[in-house]
């Protein structure tokens, strides 16, 4: 079956997080992922998995979503020989991402202004904390850092409370390699129409801002600062939020709407709460009965009697391994074998995207580094004597 992503080319030089998860969406879709890894993984995968022996790393590898669908060649780019088989693999290649400091890759002999003399319809994507430009481009920094800059740990925690701290898919995953994934192939349709490439600036600080759009809206129209706990969508709200359970696991209310709210009343036999929905004066009353309420009974029970009631908008809070195996996502293929290592069936999370007429698949599982290398050279005209000398110079692994 046809992929939407049939018959474009992916060099993947990223290595943490936000870059790998951009690769996989295309990977996902049927591009032909290409990562180029350092010998040895690089200086953080050697500290960590520095006993490890062959079988386990493949496991890793396998286990491993974001490296799925993709091939792996093993190039030390310090060396001459190695960055000219990296402008090989480039030639006919239609997206080319980095997630280097700026500046790293004129070292490293692959800038975009290098890469483009050679193949002037590449898509160029460098993927950074802040840019590659501004007072805060060249500053180091993680995903807590940037959703500080950004805007989004700012309003995250309750009233009057330090600031709570999400896990790392604000900006790594969504302000960072979502974003990058739709620039890339919103790159490649403009090239459809230029024929030619061009150079993508991802800042994961700007994928979080951007993200905000509706509370900078708020901000520039009305003066809104959004802050912790204070806002309906992130606590204030009785009808908006997470209750305790009398087995210590969680509920969450989406009652926004008035019909929603009202069902809920009922439900919890308290239709007196109905007229005070969006009573501000009253929203610390509310949200302590219903505190007192959902502490009665244990969260299944609540989700057994709520969610089989219409217009009511409860959910459970589940954890990694309820989610594993909620039917929700099994039924919509959100988990999935993708394969196996050495025997054991490898699951992993499923293809988010669903295309009708051509759905993403996950073709193989993620490969250990370099695994790829001696095919992907002799794909490039390097005979088996020419590779052999690469490996002794050190130049590929």
């Amino acid at each position: 079956m046809a992929m939407a992503l049939d018959g474009i080319k992916v060099v993947d030089l990223s290595r943490m997080a936000p870059g790998p998860f951009c690769t996989m969406v295309l990977g996902d879709l049927g591009a032909d992922v290409i990562r180029v890894e350092e010998p040895g993984g690089g200086r953080m995968a050697r500290e960590r998995t520095a006993s490890a022996d062959e079988d386990r790393a493949s496991r890793n590898a396998a286990f491993n979503a974001l490296n799925r669908n993709k091939r792996s060649i093993a190039l030390n780019l310090k060396s001459d020989s190695a960055q000219k088989v990296l402008h090989q693999l480039v030639t006919d290649a239609d997206v080319f991402v980095e997630g280097f400091r700026p500046g790293v890759v004129s070292r490293l002999g692959c800038d975009y202004e290098t890469l483009r003399e050679l193949n002037p319809r590449l898509v160029y994507c460098s993927l950074s904390g802040y840019g590659q430009y501004g007072p805060y481009s060249g500053l180091v920094g993680h995903d807590i850092n940037y959703i500080s800059v950004g805007g989004a740990l700012g309003v995250i925690g309750e009233q009057g409370g330090p600031p709570v701290i999400p896990y790392n898919i604000i900006a790594d995953f969504a302000g960072g390699g979502l974003h990058a994934a739709t620039a890339v192939l919103a790159a490649i349709i403009a090239r459809g129409h230029t024929g030619r490439g061009q150079y993508v600036d991802v800042a994961m600080s700007d994928g979080v801002t951007y993200m905000l759009a509706s509370l900078m809206s708020a901000y520039f129209s009305d003066g809104v600062v959004a802050s912790r706990g204070a806002m309906s969508l992130n606590g204030a709200a009785p009808y908006y939020n997470v209750y305790r359970c009398r087995d210590g696991r969680y509920i969450s209310v989406g009652c926004i709407e008035p019909w929603f709210w009202a069902a809920l009343c009922r439900a919890l036999d308290r239709d007196d709460l109905v007229p005070i929905q969006f009573d501000e004066s009253q929203a610390g009353y509310v949200k302590g009965e219903l505190r007192d309420i959902f502490v009665t009974k244990d969260r299944d029970d609540w989700w057994k009697k709520l969610s089989g009631i219409d217009n009511i908008a409860v959910a459970k809070v589940s954890s990694l391994e309820e989610v594993a195996s909620d039917p929700q996502n099994v039924h919509r293929e959100m988990v999935i074998q993708a394969g196996e290592v050495n025997g054991q069936p490898v699951r992993q999370v499923g293809i988010g995207p669903k295309l009708s007429e051509t759905p993403g698949s996950v073709r193989f599982t993620g490969a250990t580094t370099g695994q790829h290398t001696d095919e992907i050279l002799g794909k490039l005209g390097y005979s088996e004597e020419d590779i052999a000398g690469l490996r002794e110079s050190g130049a590929v692994a």
